[in-house]
């Protein structure tokens, strides 16, 4: 087996591990970085964007140099190891099986009106303050946080790991831990956490568009149109706050038939953001759409990541 044909075979495994079971339970390394990333914080932090550069910079690179070595280590040792390897930093790395589960949580509580239920579950996924969102503001939240996130934590990893392997799995999942972090626009962390925000955003760039198109392609497998993905991600994913949240939200309001964004309130501060789609409001049977809508996107990108290359390849020859 060849090292692209190993990559792609641990890419395949990974995904099916992460929809099998999930996160790992315990000693999760996207945790454990976390951890570790706090502790250098306190070292690294300065009100200095050269200050934030030195930190991502150190834990991105240790990140990418980890991969390096073990995606070399475990070639030495053959096409079985390197696909084992690829496959558990796959798993560990994506997120798409727990977005879902906790979706349909929350989709549960809403459909047993249970709102208080429903507004604590949504917490897992948004940092807005559940204390003001009515059913339909729940569902609204809980479709947004899928949308965004099928990106950032399925779509994004894949393609790093198409075109870069284990070190591009561990540098994204890494740049997009510290952007979580850091990369917030805050009094302290504005321009410390400006290179953490910054590098998410370009390395986003390709899996949002890509995760929007996904998305349009599979509109009519849940009752949409791609027609209407389209128009909504052309018209209105520029008023997105997020220049990468902006095209897959959108293109999910699109393909669902339901308008998002609009007012969102966090704790101490009001969003009043231009809404996506022309849809009807959320409902929270569109709460389970939107988890089917991603599961196909996830599924589309993780063929394009696999067969892409392979007909690349090809084409050379």
């Amino acid at each position: 087996m060849t090292a692209p044909s190993a990559r792609a075979a641990g890419l395949v495994l990974g995904f099916a591990a992460d929809r099998l079971l999930g996160d790992p339970q315990r000693l999760h390394p996207v945790a454990g970085f976390g951890r570790a990333a706090a502790a250098l914080e306190r070292r690294t932090y300065a009100d200095r964007r050269p200050a934030g550069v030195v930190h991502v910079g150190l834990l991105v690179g240790g990140s990418a140099l980890a991969g390096v070595v073990a995606q070399a280590t475990a070639r030495r040792r053959g096409s079985l190891a390197e696909t084992l390897v690829v496959a558990g930093c796959t798993w560990a790395v994506l997120g798409g099986r727990s977005l879902e589960r906790e979706a349909l949580a929350v989709h549960d509580h809403l459909v047993a009106d249970d709102l208080p239920a429903a507004r604590r579950r949504v917490t897992h996924l948004v940092g807005r303050d559940p204390s003001v969102l009515d059913a339909a503001g729940v569902a609204r939240a809980t479709v947004e946080s899928v949308a965004e996130n099928t990106s950032d934590a399925v779509v994004a990893p894949l393609v790093a790991g198409a075109v870069a392997g284990v070190p591009g799995l561990l540098a994204y999942r890494a740049a997009n831990t510290l952007d979580a972090m850091v990369g917030h626009r805050t009094p302290r962390l504005e321009r410390f956490g400006w290179a953490a925000a910054r590098l998410d955003d370009l390395l986003n760039l390709v899996p949002a568009r890509l995760s929007a198109a996904l998305a349009a392609v599979a509109a009519p497998l849940v009752g949409g149109s791609p027609a209407a993905a389209v128009r909504a991600w052309a018209r209105d994913a520029r008023h997105h706050p997020s220049p990468n949240a902006g095209p897959v939200e959108a293109a999910f309001a699109g393909a669902l038939g339901v308008q998002l964004g609009g007012v969102n309130v966090y704790f101490g501060r009001t969003e009043d953001r231009h809404t996506l789609g022309d849809g009807r409001p959320v409902a929270p049977a569109d709460v389970a759409r939107a988890t089917r809508l991603a599961l196909l996107v996830d599924v589309g990108a993780l063929l394009s990541c696999v067969l892409v290359p392979r007909l690349l390849r090809r084409r050379r020859r």
